[in-house]
């Protein structure tokens, strides 16, 4: 899985560090610190940090279900969704 964190919309609320501390990791109080590809192990956990994340930073590519694989990457808000 592909993982991409907007930067600049992240405010440091650390959601996605306490849900998927493999994945992520704050470095000091306002730096987030990931793994850009993250293992498929941690599937359920990356939606769940993604579907917490207060400002939808985070974009997870591959993210959805066997059978949805065309519709692209998934966003926080579909994460929520699904």
């Amino acid at each position: 899985m592909r993982l991409v964190v907007d930067l600049n919309r992240c405010q440091g609320y650390a959601q996605c560090a306490f849900l998927a501390p493999d994945v992520f990791a704050m470095h000091g109080d306002e730096g987030l610190l990931y793994d850009p590809q993250a293992e498929d192990a941690q599937r359920e956990r990356l939606a769940q940090a993604a579907a917490a994340c207060p400002v939808q930073a985070i974009l997870v590519d591959d993210l959805d279900r066997a059978g949805d694989r065309d519709r692209g990457p998934a966003t926080a808000a579909e994460a929520r969704d699904a």
